[in-house]
């Protein structure tokens, strides 16, 4: 299947789908006391745009490992005629570290993983921070085991969507059950805490930030846990939802000049998409 380009009101509807989950997410958490913040271009929409970056297809949520657990232990409080939580433990046939919550009623599929069995949906990302070595040698070992199982579990999709040596890669990586990788995450995750010095990210992900290749061996491979941690409200799209207090700091780390709008004809969406249904 080829990349379908939503006209914009198909657009705009599927971001309000969003931002119902966002906020019944919030209500939750707050019920809960579980933090949580905006992260990456969703940050970056609450501190330029007040709301979404007009070009933005997703909605990315950050919380702490122990704040993710609490979360995951709760969320079959969320409005069922809205949304779920998806995670390998909820649907075994979806197979990335991070959890999503998926919008009831809808389908949304990326282009590439149309032959995936795992539910689909509209979503927004929630990504698990998780502890890293203190020393700069030690993340460089745990980010090069953190490729081998990302890629293992990627490994569903490429080896339909690759091309030549990479599609035989992944096609000798599909033999490594991915219980294996999760077995070794479990060991991993649950140094996490919420109270250790140790800077954090999201293990079976790039580092996070588009300047990642820029920053310093020091600063490559993690962040502050306090970006996480101290929080403040901002508005988004007429609502009051949690973000780093340090927005500055985060937002330097991720974009650097993060108030000027970029060029545009790289004003693009993340996910390529084959095929959508929103009617709910």
């Amino acid at each position: 299947m080829g990349i379908i380009i939503m006209p914009p009101e198909d657009f705009r509807k599927m971001q309000l789908l969003e931002l119902d989950m966002i906020v019944e997410l919030d209500r939750v958490c707050r019920k809960h006391d579980i933090k949580y913040v905006l992260t990456c271009g969703s940050m970056l929409g609450a501190v330029r745009h007040k709301g979404y970056i007009p070009w933005d297809d997703d909605a990315d949520i950050g919380m702490l490992r122990e704040e993710y657990e609490k979360f995951k232990k709760v969320a079959n409080e969320l409005d069922p005629k809205i949304c779920f939580f998806q995670d390998h433990s909820t649907d075994p046939e979806y197979l990335w570290e991070y959890g999503k919550l998926r919008r009831v009623g809808t389908s949304f599929i990326r282009v590439g993983q149309e032959h995936m069995k795992g539910q689909t949906g509209v979503f927004i990302d929630i990504f698990p921070m998780d502890d890293i070595p203190l020393s700069t040698v030690g993340q460089m070992i745990q980010d090069f085991r953190c490729f081998w199982l990302r890629k293992t579990l990627y490994a569903r999709v490429g080896r339909v969507s690759a091309k030549g040596l990479s599609k035989l890669f992944y096609k000798l990586l599909c033999c490594i059950p991915v219980e294996h990788v999760y077995k070794r995450l479990e060991r991993i995750t649950s140094k996490s805490s919420n109270t250790s010095p140790n800077k954090v990210r999201v293990l079976l992900f790039t580092s996070f930030g588009v300047l990642n290749y820029k920053h310093p061996l020091r600063e490559k491979f993690g962040m502050p846990k306090e970006w996480f941690l101290e929080r403040e409200e901002y508005e988004f799209e007429g609502h009051k939802l949690y973000g780093t207090k340090d927005y500055d700091g985060f937002l330097k780390y991720m974009y650097n000049d993060y108030m000027t709008l970029p060029p545009e004809e790289k004003r693009d969406p993340h996910s390529p998409v084959s095929s959508y249904n929103f009617d709910v």
